[in-house]
């Protein structure tokens, strides 16, 4: 009983001494490396093969493919990376995982750990009280890290001997596919429970190397613990943005798939295995085998996801949209209508009323909001800029093409209304920022006379909808002539009221350009509608025309 009880312990410390470990290590070189890693992720990413490469390379020297994946997905947010280049960021990180099987593997050799193990720690932290917050404290963060890593597969291994004594694992039939099935769902189940697949290969290896279990049973145990990572992704990205979904779904499609090819194909993947540890002189160490094995079949999944890459970028991009990315898709333009000039005009004009339709919502929002700018002002206005980005994609389409002289001439007014509604949109957030920085001026009249002119402002910008059976392009010259006049009355009031102390001089500043911010807003829509106004009369499309 005792002697359970201090197995059991050994293997509890030893997986604590490993995680600590791995922890150590991934700081302490992410922290050295500064933004170094993020560089050479935008550098070397540049085509899907360099993004294998960089996967692997990154990987391997950080010890963890998470802080991999989360960079990978910031530079797609970002723009940077497209998702072809991504998805081979992805396999190469698979691939740089299985790095920590090599080092558990050099372990297995026949040396005295402490000589190694016990000098880095000392090293380690002789640095990181020399230099805490600079990046050779990092770096001895680090080198701990890397001795309480030998140190903690020496536990480990040590304790799995002893468990070879007397456990019962080793009866179990790794033979048939229901045996296979039992000790992947093993190695998955210990993933599972670490959040951890380089503990669940350390504990593997050392198992095998132990004597605990057999080299195939070992093998499918890694194969379950490869699969088991795809439970840290799921976790990791529920309620993340569609971007964190689309690679996290790369990341699950290629263990998945990997796992499948490595369980069918494992018996001639062991015997190749098992000839090449021979060609080497490694034949009698089953963690070197193990850790061969696992690179292989990674290696094996990245050859057969490589030419499917571009396809499945574009499965992915369709998949897990976002509310802003659902509006921002174009209503009205495609392929179809590029045959027929006078649907191309139709479908464009229809689709800068739906542009104009999201401005005005944020407008209206924007003037009526008191806090910063809230996730729907800040998703429309994305939706804003995809749309002007497929308008002026469309309009250079369509004047690449042999078209009519007189809709040819409406190509440049076409994109001057998009300008017109995407820097409304743009002030529409900065409004909203000013709006949350001003809550009270001290000055009841200045405050009523600020609530009239937000309420002016919002019936000029109702009064801009092109499409609404009272416009009137004269309507909207009228409203905005008046708006400039309560403008700039209401501008002098502020600066007399500040410079006679009645307003603190911040607020009079703040409401100043708060008000020029509206009445630029303002303008903007006025002109957009004049010339929506012009482009649907010449579209021949319904709106008042009086």
């Amino acid at each position: 009983m005792n002697e359970t009880i201090v197995t059991v312990g050994s293997v509890a410390g030893g997986l604590g001494l490993f995680l600590l470990a791995i922890t150590l290590i991934t700081d302490g070189l992410k922290f050295a490396a500064g933004d170094a890693l993020s560089d050479m992720l935008g550098r070397w990413t540049k085509t899907p093969e360099r993004g294998i490469a960089s996967g692997i390379i990154i990987t391997g020297l950080v010890q963890s493919s998470s802080a991999v994946t989360v960079a990978t997905i910031g530079f797609v947010n970002a723009g940077i990376l497209s998702m072809s280049q991504a998805l081979g960021v992805v396999f190469g990180a698979n691939v740089g995982t299985t790095m920590t099987g090599w080092l558990v593997a050099a372990v297995g050799f026949e040396f005295k750990i402490e000589a190694l193990a016990l000098p880095l720690i000392g090293l380690g932290m002789l640095l990181r009280l020399a230099d805490a917050k600079k990046r050779y404290g990092a770096i001895g963060l680090a080198l701990t890290g890397f001795g309480l890593f030998f140190i903690g597969i020496d536990v480990l291994k040590g304790a799995f001997q002893g468990i070879a004594a007397f456990a019962q694992v080793d009866q179990l039939n790794s033979d048939g596919l229901s045996g296979l099935l039992l000790f992947i769902g093993m190695g998955f189940v210990i993933t599972l429970l670490t959040q951890s697949s380089s503990a669940a290969i350390a504990i593997v290896l050392t198992a095998a190397t132990g004597g605990v279990i057999s080299l195939s049973a070992a093998a499918a145990m890694v194969i379950g613990a490869n699969v088991g990572t795809t439970s840290t992704a799921i976790f990791a990205v529920i309620g993340a943005t569609p971007n964190a979904k689309r690679v996290a779904s790369a990341h699950i499609i290629f263990n998945l798939a990997t796992g499948a090819v490595a369980l069918v194909l494992l018996p001639v993947m062991l015997w190749l295995v098992g000839i090449g540890g021979k060609a080497f002189g490694l034949d009698d160490n089953p963690a070197v085998s193990l850790a061969l094995f696992h690179t292989v079949f990674n290696l094996l999944g990245v050859l057969l996801m490589w030419p499917m890459t571009a396809k499945l970028a574009q499965f992915l991009t369709r998949r897990f949209r976002s509310a802003e990315e659902i509006e921002g898709r174009p209503r009205y333009l495609d392929k179809t209508v590029l045959a027929s000039p006078t649907l191309d005009m139709n479908a464009v004009c229809l689709e800068l009323g739906h542009i104009a339709q999201i401005v005005r919502g944020m407008a209206k929002g924007a003037i009526s909001s008191e806090f910063a700018p809230g996730e729907k002002l800040e998703s429309n206005q994305l939706a804003v800029q995809q749309l002007v980005q497929e308008v002026d994609s469309f309009v250079s389409q369509l004047g690449g093409a042999s078209l009519p002289a007189y809709i040819a001439e409406e190509l440049p007014k076409i994109l001057r209304c998009d300008q017109y509604l995407s820097t409304a949109a743009e002030l529409s957030r900065v409004l909203a920022t000013y709006q949350s920085r001003i809550h009270t001026l001290g000055d009841t009249e200045l405050m009523a006379a600020l609530a009239q002119i937000r309420l002016a402002l919002a019936t000029l910008i109702d009064a801009t909808d092109v499409q609404h059976a009272t416009f009137l392009v004269a309507d909207c010259d009228r409203q905005l002539i008046s708006f400039e006049s309560a403008y700039q009355s209401l501008k002098e009031k502020l600066l007399v009221a500040g410079a006679h102390q009645r307003i603190q001089i911040r607020d009079m500043t703040l409401t100043t350009e708060q008000l020029t911010r509206m009445y630029q807003l303002a303008e903007q829509m006025v002109k957009s509608a004049r010339v929506m106004a012009h482009l649907f009369n010449a579209s021949n499309l319904e709106y008042n025309q009086k």
